[in-house]
């Protein structure tokens, strides 16, 4: 059985992170969690939200990011990063492990 390698967080996702948190009032880790469905197989659901008991927790300056375990397998290596774009603001996730994806980055396949 293979260790799954977590997935990386960049310093630009837990700056904003920190920013949505600030501007709220909470203390809210970003929870990634990928679920069936989709126009590729898979889709991201990336929310707000309170750490559980079983989730895998990822610290960084300004905040904190939870996976579920099963999500875990699905993440491995990715990187989650935040861009701004000319059409919006978004986390968004680098995924070496989708073999596809559909144009707006949220769902994917393997």
């Amino acid at each position: 059985m293979s260790l799954t390698l977590p997935p990386k967080v960049t310093a630009r996702a837990y700056e904003r992170l920190s920013e949505i948190n600030a501007a709220t009032g909470e203390s809210k880790a970003l929870r990634v969690a990928v679920e069936g469905g989709g126009c590729s197989g898979f889709q991201y659901d990336i929310t707000l939200d309170e750490p559980a008991s079983d989730d895998i927790v990822l610290s960084g300056t300004g905040g904190t990011v939870v996976i579920d375990p099963v999500s875990l397998p699905f993440l491995e290596n990715a990187v989650i990063d935040f861009t701004e774009e000319v059409i919006g603001a978004r986390f968004v996730i680098e995924n070496p492990n989708a073999t596809s994806s559909c144009g707006c980055g949220t769902s994917f396949s393997m």
